[in-house]
């Protein structure tokens, strides 16, 4: 029978392994294409795909590794003798902060910028550049720390 804190850990490294798959998958191909349209096609797509985005599916994904992750937290501070709990603590901060954090405090602002924007106005191209450039950024950051956050989190699982 698996140890309930395995589990919890294998749940947390696998959701951060998922969520970094995402944010690379945006980086490298979704926001390289979406650059290649004019800019009110771009718009068009990436509004389109933020109301798509937020669906059952990724909802629990992203919201539900990050509840792990705080549960990690706590379990990482309570147990903090027991092999692998630096890593455990570590992993889910880098996960909360560079992956969650990251998310509420710089793509989804441009989300919501972007989504008042009609995309045949004069003002339009100038968002859309702008957008591409910092959302894309922050997009990297918060692939790097999910993928960091894995990492982390299989050594975490290893001393388990």
């Amino acid at each position: 029978m698996i140890d309930m804190r395995v589990l919890i850990i294998l749940i947390t490294t696998l959701g951060c392994a998922l969520m970094a798959g995402v944010f690379f998958a945006f980086s490298i191909s979704v926001m390289n294409g979406l650059s290649r349209l004019p800019a009110a096609g771009g718009i068009a797509a990436m509004q389109a795909t933020n109301v798509a985005i937020l669906n059952p599916i990724f909802l629990i994904v992203f919201s539900g590794t990050a509840t792990f992750c705080a549960a990690c937290v706590v379990m990482a501070i309570a147990t903090w003798s027991v092999a692998g709990s630096p890593a455990l603590l570590v992993g889910s901060l880098l996960y909360l902060i560079g992956s969650l954090l990251v998310t509420a405090m710089f793509n989804i602002p441009r989300n919501n910028a972007l989504a008042i924007v009609d995309p045949a106005s004069a003002a339009g191209d100038a968002v859309w550049k702008d957008y591409l450039k910092l959302w894309t950024m922050w997009n990297h950051v918060r692939g790097v720390a999910a993928l960091a956050a894995t990492a982390t989190l299989i050594f975490a699982f290893r001393s388990a």
